[in-house]
Parts: C-alpha cells; structure tokens; sequence
C-alpha cells in the first residue's frame, strides 16, 4: 500500500528539535509540549502518571494527548526521563512518530500522530510526543474492570490485532491497557520501542503471549473463569488468524 506521509522539523534553542505534520498543525511549538502552558489557559484537562506521564488537552488542532517519555523499572529510578542521546532522529518521540505516521497512512487503527520533540542536553535526551486523542476511549483492561466486555470484543480485537501483524507491526508492550476500545473500534496505542519487520511467527507469538500474561495480570478473576479460555481467548485466535489468512491472500499480500 502507497504511504503518503508529511513531515517537517524544526529546531529552536536549548537543544530542542520538533518533528511534527505541517498539514495538520503548522503553528506547533515548544510551548505545545509544556502541561502547564496548557494549563494556564485552562485548556489541560487531565494528566496521569506511571510510566511517562500523560496529559489530555484541548489545542487549536483538536483534542490531543502529550506523553512524556519515562523508563520503567529499575532505569526508570535511576535515569527517570533521561536516555542516551544518540541524535533528534533515533530519540524515542522521533521514531514513534515516524512509525505512527506510517501507520496511520496505512489506514491502521492507531493514533494520528501531530508532532514529537526531541530535548538533548550533553549525553542525555528528553522525549515527547502529541497524538490525536480517541474519542471516548476506554482501555481492555478497564473495559473488563466495568463489566463490559462481551462475546463479540474478542473476535474484533483479535481481528484487529491479525491486521497489525500482517502488516509486520512488532508491538514491544502488547497489554491490556495499549488495547483501546473508541467510538469508532479498537485501536492500538504506545508503539514506543515498535517497529516492522518481515514476516515470520516468532515476534507474533511472543506479542500474543506478552497480552495473555497482561490479561492474567490485570483481570486474574475474570481470565480464571472457565468460560474464559473458550469463550474469550479462543474466538480472539481464531479471528487473529482468519485477518492473517485474508492478508496472505489478498490483492496487496507480499
């Protein structure tokens, strides 16, 4: 599939560089990666931490969501935000975007990435990255958490979760919270550490195996029941592999 994608940097003082799509949202500028720029004009509706913290805002473009890149276990006490400074290109913000945007092109469900920035500073860089936010998104695992999932959520993530990895999408996190349920379907979210590789049943299993011990993580009553393994599990392979086997078979295979 033809991939059309526009992009263009800038770079400003104190080591920043921007990469963002000029045909969405020209007018973006370090101030757009700053919470409490949007803060004073009230326009910062939310913000929740974890890993990288998150913050939901309503801009000129739209509703966004800012991540601010942020390790995860024993790194994350010791470097926090910090990673190894290896050029505005390879920073994390930068080759999400660049994967988002791929992505997006391709007509996958993921966010539609508006810009990134890329903060070095001697051997260390700081990471962020604004996407369109999904209207009234609600993760897997709150959506089981409500009570709400039901039969036919499997088949769909599993159908959804078949498209990505015909297309060669390695999700490095595949869990339960990077799985959205929005107005409009499933999407996937958080491709920090993603990437396309060829084909090949390896990395498709690993990811699908990283969702199942993320299922008995955060919903261990609801994966222990036995209906779910038949009921749940079962119909989400089976639809995964029919997405594959349509992929492999269709006009744009290879």
């Amino acid at each position: 599939m033809a991939e059309t994608v526009t992009r263009a940097i800038r770079r400003d003082g104190d080591g920043q560089t921007i990469v963002f799509d000029p045909s969405w949202a020209p007018q973006v500028t370090p101030q757009w990666f700053e919470p409490a720029f949007w803060q004073a004009q009230s326009r910062l509706r939310a913000r929740s931490g974890g890993r990288g913290s998150v913050g939901y805002i309503d801009s000129p473009a739209g509703p966004l969501v800012l991540r601010h890149f942020q390790r995860g276990g024993a790194l994350g006490g010791l470097r926090g935000d910090r990673y190894l400074w290896l050029g505005a290109a390879r920073s994390r913000g930068f080759r999400e975007f660049a994967l988002l945007q791929r992505l997006h092109a391709r007509g996958l469900p993921v966010p539609r990435p508006l810009a990134a920035r890329c903060v070095g500073h001697g051997p260390w860089a700081r990471a962020d990255l604004l996407t369109a936010e999904l209207p009234g998104a609600q993760t897997l695992a709150e959506h089981i958490a409500a009570g709400a999932a039901v039969a036919r959520d499997w088949p769909a993530i599993g159908a959804m979760l078949g498209r990505f990895h015909a297309a060669g999408v390695d999700h490095a996190d595949l869990n339960a919270h990077n799985i959205l349920l929005a107005h409009d379907g499933w999407h996937l979210i958080d491709f920090d550490r993603g990437r396309l590789r060829a084909s090949g049943s390896g990395w498709r299993r690993r990811n699908l195996a990283r969702l199942a011990r993320s299922l008995r993580k955060v919903a261990p009553g609801f994966v222990a029941d036995a209906r779910f393994d038949a009921e749940c599990w079962r119909p989400l392979l089976i639809a995964y592999a029919d997405a594959l086997r349509q992929a492999d078979s269709g006009p744009e295979a290879g």
